[in-house]
């Protein structure tokens, strides 16, 4: 039996093939039938099998949000192989990492960026680089145009991998999540039910697609459902508040709903149609929480997952099944277990705040090519070590308190500071650095770094940030750097960086 995540998204195609499946919602706005969407994946599928590439190749992808991009990623699970998103901000360094550590067969970028990303890519190994552009230019739309419009999806199995996420490590090194075609699967079907996807219902997809909520949460909710989307290719407050009336579902982070909230037209009446708002990526403020509520009537549902297991809680939907609660994440989904354990193991009491354990069938297959680390991170009992701390209450519901290690979500993106850290120290002039979050009302958290200079030094803190924004994507480039003599330490010589975020909490207060 074919267990292809694309077979199961296409089964939701509505009967009415040429219906609109996407409406983009930008100054070009173009119509996308769901039969488009069935020719245009067939078409770059048949390009890719004619590649005549190795079973399992990787097809590595830095392009700008497109809905052509969407149809790529869709045209690399119909050809049975393996999809590999790379933020649009990572810079040379990182794409070199990346490449060289997935050894991707196929390589797809903004054709702005051939010239650099085509000398990484070939010196890794890689066979075939191609571009795409969001206005639809490039060579990978050309060399697919030849092809034929009809294509049966390569059988996969469930346990086959269908796609790569890199999710850095607190060490700085990245680490590819391989998550399957079943994980894929299980996920989207769940929510499919769980927040009560229905015939008529419409998507306003304002997320980026190189990660797990504009990709795989987003894309797969309305494909599976046979749901139009209207598409915007990037985030603008005022377009999104035009089209809620035509719409029924938005997905976005934390900081889209504090811009939202910052358009007067966004109101009881603008939102009279939608059905649901969802958040997610980064913990969403009680005070956005409530203010949203107050001013449209809607209970903003947030749920909780990572880039190694999709979602795995969510606040209910249907009122039978409890309240939306601020500050929560819900409860498990259907076939997922959460667990909260000390640091010996043992089950925590109800309430008691611990490390957060997972398991299911949307749980990934482990880390690409690093077996110690994927064994590492799962129990004995086959529970996979989240890194996240939180707490389950007599009702059930999650709350996420904090993260162990120095993880930062900034605006939905994952900061590790140790990355950051390391380029910092190597800079001129820069004796040693520390890195922090502290909190943001647009962002969640802003990325601060404060640096020691090194003996006769005096770095310079505007230049330490222009000379960062060259070498990492601008997400984790910090937003203040501070210049000081020494940084706080105990007694054992470790930083204490709970200081450091006291002295700045309030660095970025309305």
């Amino acid at each position: 039996m074919n267990q292809n995540l694309f077979s199961a998204l296409r089964a939701g195609f509505p009967a009415d093939l040429d219906s609109i499946a996407i409406e983009t919602a930008d100054d070009a706005a173009l119509r996308y039938s769901w039969r488009d969407l069935d020719r245009g994946t067939a078409m770059l599928a048949n390009l890719l099998g004619s590649l005549d590439l190795p079973a399992g190749s990787r097809v590595a992808v830095q392009t700008e949000k497109s809905v052509e991009a969407l149809m790529l990623y869709l045209a690399v699970l119909r050809a049975g192989l393996v999809y590999l998103p790379l933020n649009t901000a990572y810079q040379r360094d990182e794409i070199g990492y990346f490449i060289g550590n997935a050894e991707p067969a196929v390589v797809v970028c903004a054709p702005k960026n051939f010239g650099w990303v085509s000398r990484i890519a070939f010196a890794a190994g890689t066979t075939h680089v191609f571009t795409l552009g969001d206005d639809r230019s490039g060579s990978l739309l050309q060399r697919a145009a030849v092809h034929s419009d009809v294509h049966a999806p390569v059988v996969r199995g469930a346990d086959e991998l269908a796609a790569i996420l890199y999710t850095s490590g607190t060490t700085g090194r990245s680490k590819g999540a391989m998550l399957t075609h079943g994980n894929l699967l299980s996920n989207a079907q769940v929510l499919k039910t769980y927040w009560g996807w229905k015939r008529g219902d419409v998507l306003i997809h304002a997320l980026p697609i190189f990660h797990v909520h504009g990709l795989f949460v987003a894309s797969h909710g309305a494909l599976l459902n046979g749901s139009k989307m209207i598409w915007l290719n990037k985030f603008e407050p005022k377009t999104v508040v035009a089209h809620l009336p035509e719409a029924t579902v938005f997905m976005g982070v934390p900081t889209l709903y504090t811009r939202l909230l910052a358009e007067p037209g966004m109101t009881r009446a603008a939102c009279s149609h939608m059905r649901l708002f969802i958040s997610g990526s980064a913990p969403l403020l009680l005070e956005t929480f409530n203010l949203f509520r107050e001013r449209t009537g809607h209970t903003i549902l947030e749920r909780y997952g990572m880039s190694e297991t999709a979602m795995l809680t969510s606040n209910p939907y249907h009122a039978a099944d409890g309240e939306r609660r601020g500050g929560t994440v819900g409860f498990p989904l259907p076939g997922v277990g959460v667990r909260v354990v000390d640091d010996a193991g043992a089950p925590c009491p109800t309430g008691e705040i611990g490390q957060m354990q997972v398991r299911g069938p949307n749980v990934f297959k482990g880390y690409w090519r690093m077996p110690e680390k994927t064994a590492e991170e799962f129990t004995a009992d086959g529970w996979f070590k989240t890194g996240d701390v939180g707490r389950i209450d007599e009702r059930g519901y999650v709350t996420i308190v904090g993260r162990s290690k120095d993880l930062i979500i900034s605006g939905g993106f994952n900061v590790y500071p140790a990355e950051i850290e390391s380029t910092l120290n190597d800079m001129a002039g820069v004796g040693e650095s520390a890195v922090i979050g502290v909190p943001h009302p647009d962002f969640g958290e802003a990325v601060v770094a404060v640096v020691v200079p090194r003996p006769g030094s005096t770095p310079d803190a505007a230049a330490l940030i222009a000379e960062l924004k060259a070498k990492i994507a601008n997400f984790k480039v910090p937003k203040r750097v501070f210049v000081v003599a020494e940084l706080p330490r105990n007694a054992m010589g470790k930083v204490q960086k709970n200081l450091l975020r006291d002295a700045h909490k309030g660095l970025f207060a309305a």
